[in-house]
């Protein structure tokens, strides 16, 4: 099956919440290949020449919304949705904001910041000098869950939903569990770039064009989704790497992420806020051990390519 002979949705064919309830836009069978049209994260509210106010002006049940649903024939509770996600074209700019309230830190930074990146295929130009490699992603993207009901698409669930896994690029394979019948598969938050933990609560996000391939295994459900990644996914660059150490996972991320904050701020000259959004955009949070009790090690890696050479002491 061709491009141009896929299923297609377009961006007006979406919703902002999970339901079991909602009519399929469209019904396919298990082998079949879907290309998604995707709007940002904000529904199209923020745009190439926004500013803060408009970030200020947010409205919150227009935030998030995913392309679908897509029935898939066949699929019942107990089965295994299968998604390979073949293309992730994203558009040509995206943004990355301070929410306030939202993110890790957000009681340290309360006040909306907004910053509009350019967008190539091999990087995002954050900052001018400040460029965050591209390795555009799905970031929300799930079935409908069991219960009945409409419920928010913020938050993650067993189903999927909003994982903001930086992994589920081109070449990823995703497994979902099915729990209602025709599974209702829907997709959206598209982004350039992102660091693991997306820590100011917002990546470089961006509409985009995605095509998946939908394929179904009965009566393999997860207990939770998981996926295999693709290479192209991985930082194998040398990095600067923050920690933070204590017997709390979060504060533990939080002073890890402080601490790439300063670092940027001292060895950069980087503004605050704009610290916060780099490391949300390219730094990764990983748990670098959790076994020493009573202490558990948190590191923050950012990757120097694409930073400025450092400046000489």
């Amino acid at each position: 099956m061709t491009r141009e002979s896929s299923p297609q949705l377009g961006p007006h064919q979406f919703h902002c919440v999970w339901s079991r309830e909602l009519p399929p836009a469209l019904e396919v069978e298990p082998g079949a290949v879907i290309r998604f049209a995707v709007q940002d994260a904000s529904g199209g509210q923020l745009h190439a020449d926004s500013t803060l106010e408009d970030v200020a002006q947010l409205d919150f049940s227009r935030v998030n919304p995913v392309t679908g649903p897509v029935a898939i024939t066949g699929a019942e509770p107990g089965d295994a949705l299968v998604l390979e996600i073949c293309c992730v074209e994203v558009n040509a700019w995206g943004w990355t904001a301070n929410i306030p309230g939202f993110g890790l830190l957000a009681d340290e930074f309360p006040h909306p910041h907004l910053r509009l990146s350019h967008i190539t295929d091999r990087y995002a130009e954050f900052l001018p000098g400040f460029r965050v490699p591209a390795a555009p992603f799905i970031g929300t993207i799930g079935v409908a869950p069991a219960e009945p009901g409409r419920h928010s698409v913020v938050p993650p669930r067993r189903v999927g939903g909003n994982m903001d896994i930086r992994h589920l690029t081109a070449g990823a394979r995703l497994v979902l569990p099915v729990a209602v019948p025709g599974a209702l598969l829907s997709l959206g938050d598209t982004h350039a770039a992102q660091g693991d933990g997306e820590v100011c609560g917002t990546a470089i996000e961006t509409g985009a064009q995605v095509t998946v391939r939908v394929g179904l295994e009965k009566g393999t459900a997860p207990a939770f989704p998981w996926l295999e990644t693709h290479p192209a996914s991985s930082r194998p660059g040398r990095a600067i790497a923050t920690t933070g150490i204590g017997p709390d996972l979060r504060r533990a991320a939080q002073d890890a992420t402080r601490g790439m904050i300063d670092y940027l701020m001292r060895v950069h000259h980087l503004d605050a806020l704009d610290a916060y959004l780099l490391c949300s955009a390219a730094g990764d949070l990983k748990i670098s051990e959790i076994v020493d009790a009573p202490h558990w090690v948190v590191s923050l890696h950012l990757e120097q390519e694409g930073l400025p050479a450092r400046p000489r002491a």
